[in-house]
């Protein structure tokens, strides 16, 4: 068994054994393996498949380390973040597998986009501190490179339907057999399995075939979806990156990779899970629209401004709700009680009414500083403005001036760093990336030569 100890950094190169593997002597044959499978300076941790198989044994990563930074990846940016060292291999999609990519990236994985080639525009607007590669799946070789990129990897995340991966040669059973420790993450409308995992859908499909679009819509009016939130990003990105790092987590003692089925139909119920909770204490007992939290109750719905803005309201506590009364104005033994839901559409109205005789910023001064529950609805174009978001630095902006929240949450230790370069070109790093996982510049060349791969590094640099 040849081992070394490089730097931080600890491995050996043989079978699995049933003991925790001790330092080894260094060899110069396997510290040139080390640093030969790292890439050539890349980050590397025990949450790691990336050497797996890359010789005649098995490696084994015995102790987490964070070293071999390479300046191509942000290694420096990347050493304290919460997921450095961790490599995922991200197909491309729309929204939801991108989401999923960036959450990984923001907190310090080197996360690379597989795009199609002869693609002339990428449309994942979520590519924050990724690499693209471009890949012809068609072809056989460009299968057989993406299943090396896999081998070296520790997470796959796939955005297609039932069945895709699987005509391609490239389905849980021939990944995890080249690489048991690679987290395969499956992310769907409908799941893997059922009458529709082979079905087309989107956001509003999923959220009403999760039961919370029935629930969601204004009193006597159609269900309304609220934009692609709920199943594409809560139910289905969010909800898929917490599946890998659970795996990551449970890998970290079991040694083993594992298949995530992120059913976005299922994740977006498993996000309104209160709403199923909630029904025995008689939350939902009317119809839609007409309820406590789903704006039937008018201290709890948004109201517009004299200048055409709006206010946001939440005063459902008593405490809250006599300084809301206080605020606007009015006199509190003159109106109906607070829970008095025949009286709540009167109530309404003169919440309006009052609400209406100000401007947003006057009702800001009124109510801030209070436990009124009273907010400003603001723009997308005023949130970082906001005094609070100022002072958290809650918004970041980009090398091009564009603006997008800061990643949450804040951890104390190891917060996300997110890279505030451009998003990268279609086949961008190609080469780089190829080469990092062990392809030879011949290999490379022949490849872009054939179609196989597109390497667009020059023509990104103009």
């Amino acid at each position: 068994m040849l081992g070394c100890e490089y730097k931080n950094f600890s491995i050996t190169l043989g079978k699995l054994p049933t003991t925790p593997v001790k330092k080894m002597i260094v060899t110069k044959e396997a510290s040139k393996q080390a640093e030969s499978a790292a890439g050539g300076g890349e980050e590397l941790d025990t949450t790691s498949s990336r050497l797996h198989l890359l010789s005649t044994g098995d490696v084994i990563i015995t102790r987490q380390i964070r070293c071999f930074q390479s300046n191509r990846c942000e290694g420096k940016r990347r050493l304290d973040m919460a997921l450095a060292g961790v490599r995922v291999i991200e197909l491309a999609g729309l929204a939801p597998a991108p989401f999923c990519g960036m959450i990984l990236a923001d907190f310090g994985a080197r996360v690379i986009r597989v795009d199609k080639t002869k693609v002339a525009m990428a449309m994942d607007t979520q590519a924050r501190g990724k690499q693209s590669v471009a890949l012809n799946l068609k072809h056989p070789r460009g299968v057989a490179a993406l299943r090396r990129l896999c081998v070296q990897s520790d997470v796959l995340i796939e955005p297609f339907r039932h069945g895709v991966m699987e005509k391609l040669g490239l389905g849980p059973e021939e990944l995890l057999k080249d690489n048991p420790r690679l987290i395969y993450a499956r992310l769907t409308g409908y799941g893997q399995t059922g009458s529709y995992s082979k079905a087309a859908g989107h956001d509003i499909n999923y959220l009403a075939m999760s039961g919370l679009l029935s629930m969601l819509g204004r009193s006597h009016e159609k269900p309304y979806a609220p934009l692609n939130l709920v199943a594409d990003f809560a139910g289905g990105g969010l909800t898929c990156a917490l599946g890998i790092v659970l795996a990551l987590l449970e890998r970290s003692q079991s040694g083993k990779g594992q298949v995530i089925d992120a059913s976005m139909v299922e994740g977006a119920a498993y996000v309104g899970s209160f709403m199923w909770k909630s029904r025995s204490i008689g939350l939902w007992n009317r119809g839609r629209g007409e309820n406590l939290l789903d704006s039937g109750a008018p201290f709890y719905d948004t109201y517009r401004t004299s200048d055409g803005k709006h206010v946001a309201v939440g005063a459902i506590e008593p405490q809250f709700y006599d300084q809301l009364i206080q605020g606007l104005g009015l006199d509190a033994s003159s109106l109906p009680a607070q829970m008095s839901i025949t009286d709540w559409p009167e109530m309404r109205e003169n919440f309006a009414q009052v609400f209406a005789t100000k401007t947003q910023a006057e009702w800001g001064q009124i109510f801030d500083g209070t436990d009124a529950c009273v907010t400003p609805v603001l723009s997308l174009d005023e949130v970082s403005g906001h005094p609070h978001n100022q002072q958290r630095g809650s918004f970041l902006r980009d090398a091009h001036g564009e603006e997008s929240p800061r990643p949450a949450p804040l951890l104390s230790r190891s917060a996300a760093k997110p890279s505030l370069a451009r998003d990268p070109f279609i086949g961008e790093h190609t080469r780089p990336v190829l080469q990092d996982f062990g392809f030879t510049a011949a290999e490379i060349n022949q490849m872009e030569a054939e179609g196989i791969v597109e390497c667009k590094e020059t023509k990104a640099r103009l």
